[in-house]
């Protein structure tokens, strides 16, 4: 067990010192940042404060039963920012849902069952919200780069499937190339953890007052977790979503052919 950290809302209030330092380099750059910076933070606060209020009764009720139904809201909204990110995937939703649904479920049963955490609201609800938040970005990205593959390389898929190739043989590089963007950003975090940066959890827990020792073991456990949480989002995401631009005729849907 570690003490609790006291952070009162003066302190909260100063770090905004930093905000008007970004809000001052817009200004003097003239990105127009300056709205979307004072949206950030307004939002940044309200959903906070609402989800810590939400985590708090959870956590009294101690209720499996209202993690799941927390858990299933972070799906649904996880689902509805990819797809808005992956725009050019046609019918995505479906992939993405089950890629964050599959995630979730398959990360937080095994370490459940490999007794890494206990059975417990106050270790699911942030375990389930880390790999949630992770697979999202993992199967935007993954399906990005996938629109992007099929537009750039639209005539030699057709070449392909004219040659008797079916969809997915067609598609296979292009899905392995876009399985591979949406896994290396976390691979290279935790390349580079502990040597370039400091992970989030880790942080925390040195400042909550925990052994160093203890920090990095959970940090470390949460890296690993997520590797396998991302692999199985992008897999899923790119694997199902390739599907949408061919129709059941084994045929590129129109319009995908790129101009050059």
């Amino acid at each position: 067990m570690t003490p609790g950290i006291d952070i009162t809302i003066g302190e909260v209030a100063a770090t905004l010192a930093l905000v008007a330092v970004a809000a001052a380099v817009s200004l003097y750059r003239r990105t127009e940042l300056e709205g979307d910076l004072g949206l950030a933070v307004v939002r940044s606060f309200l959903q906070l404060t609402a989800i810590g209020f939400v985590i708090q009764a959870i956590f009294d009720s101690d209720s499996l039963w209202l993690v799941a139904a927390l858990l299933g809201v972070m799906v649904a909204f996880g689902t509805f920012t990819a797809r808005r990110r992956a725009r050019a995937v046609p019918a995505a939703a479906g992939p993405i849902a089950l890629a964050l649904t599959v995630a979730a479920s398959v990360t937080l049963g095994l370490v459940l069952v490999l007794g890494v955490f206990a059975p417990e609201p106050r270790f699911i609800v942030p375990v389930g919200g880390m790999v949630i938040g992770n697979a999202m970005t993992t199967s935007a990205v993954a399906l990005n780069r996938l629109a992007d593959e099929v537009r750039s390389h639209a005539r030699q898929l057709e070449a392909t499937l004219a040659l008797g190739a079916t969809a997915r043989q067609a598609a296979r590089g292009l899905v392995t190339r876009s399985l591979r963007s949406g896994m290396i950003p976390l691979i290279d975090s935790t390349k580079t953890a502990g040597i370039v940066f400091f992970p989030g959890t880790m942080v925390g827990m040195l400042l909550a007052g925990a052994e160093p020792t203890d920090a990095v073991r959970l940090q470390l456990i949460l890296l690993w977790a997520l590797l396998g949480s991302v692999a199985l989002s992008a897999v899923l995401a790119t694997g199902l979503g390739y599907r949408s631009f061919f129709t059941r005729a084994q045929q590129l849907r129109e319009p995908i052919v790129d101009a050059t």
